[in-house]
């Protein structure tokens, strides 16, 4: 576990050097990749699906809104939660932060085997999964 921690943090700095990921946390790649794959979302549900509060994520989508990569849209479920979702600046963005990542990406890892790589990510998931159903349960 404080191997996946060491590496979350350097992959986060990584993200903030290249604009991944904003100077305070905010994970603007993987909130535009949300509207990217999903369309239109409300705050609170780009938050249920990460753990994180849905104030924090009304902060980036705020942030992303001012940016002009965002935009607030009515929500015919209701009322007054918006839909959000990506402008077409947005969405050039998005398809910019995703070649970037590409890119570095493929950089890494080159000495292991595709194989390796399986096994790694299936264990990095395996643990995530642990983790999450602990944190269910502490709650």
């Amino acid at each position: 576990m404080l191997e996946v921690a060491q590496c979350f943090f350097r992959i986060r700095a990584v993200g903030q050097k290249t604009g991944l990921i904003t100077a305070w946390g905010g994970g603007a790649f993987g909130f535009m990749r949300s509207l990217a794959l999903l369309g239109p979302l409300t705050v609170p549900h780009i938050a249920q699906m990460r753990p994180t509060s849905r104030q924090r994520m009304q902060r980036l989508a705020d942030e992303l809104a001012a940016e002009g990569l965002v935009k607030f849209i009515d929500n015919p479920k209701h009322r007054r939660s918006k839909l959000m979702r990506l402008t077409p600046k947005g969405d050039a963005r998005y398809r910019e932060m995703n070649t970037q990542l590409a890119l570095i990406a493929s950089t890494m890892c080159v000495g292991l085997s595709e194989s390796d790589i399986r096994k790694s990510t299936e264990s990095v998931r395996q643990l995530s999964d642990d983790v999450k159903a602990l944190s269910e349960r502490v709650s």
